[in-house]
């Protein structure tokens, strides 16, 4: 039973870019650059015919328009009880739209709505039993953030091994963004 999500690919320069933020922040566990990725819409665990639907309901949105992305800051989720650094991206009526058309085919097959808000990031370090002290000290004291702007070509259908998070991601399917 494969476990899936759609997303936007990082290109390796920007990987690299943000991988040189990793290291110094005690109980990080670090992303693989090779796994940075903008979740576009968490689907999760489903059977192969409910795969096979989502991967073809996509191909519906395959040559939605190209659009800019821009990674302007690190932030972190979990407030007093931080759980994961992430590299904050800028607000984009485009990629809203994407993520919304996306929400609307998985629920057109008869996937439940995603419960959280969309908050469009690439993580960067999960955290465990890091002080929100330290976090703020981290993001406080890191060289400042350069913004990291890309434009994606495609977006894509990832599948996950069961794990605590942090990949390996497996790109499943690829649907282009028309220029």
């Amino acid at each position: 039973m494969p476990r899936l999500f759609t997303g936007l690919e990082i290109p390796a320069d920007v990987e690299f870019a943000l991988s040189l933020k990793r290291g110094g922040l005690f109980g990080a566990r670090w992303i693989d650059p090779e796994n940075y990725h903008i979740t576009l819409r968490f689907i999760g665990d489903v059977d192969g015919q409910t795969a096979d639907e989502v991967a073809s309901g996509l191909d519906r949105l395959s040559n939605s328009l190209q659009f800019p992305v821009r990674l302007t800051h690190l932030d972190i989720f979990g407030g007093d009880k931080p759980r994961s650094l992430f590299a904050g991206v800028e607000p984009s009526v485009a990629l809203t739209r994407l993520q919304a058309a996306h929400e609307r085919v998985l629920q057109q097959i008869g996937l439940a709505p995603e419960g959280r808000k969309f908050v469009p990031h690439v993580t960067l370090a999960r955290l465990r039993g890091t002080a929100p002290e330290d976090v703020a000290r981290f993001i406080a004291e890191a060289p400042r953030f350069e913004a990291l702007s890309f434009v994606p070509a495609r977006f894509v259908l990832f599948s996950s091994r069961d794990s605590v998070g942090g990949g390996p991601y497996l790109v499943e399917q690829g649907y282009p963004l028309a220029a």
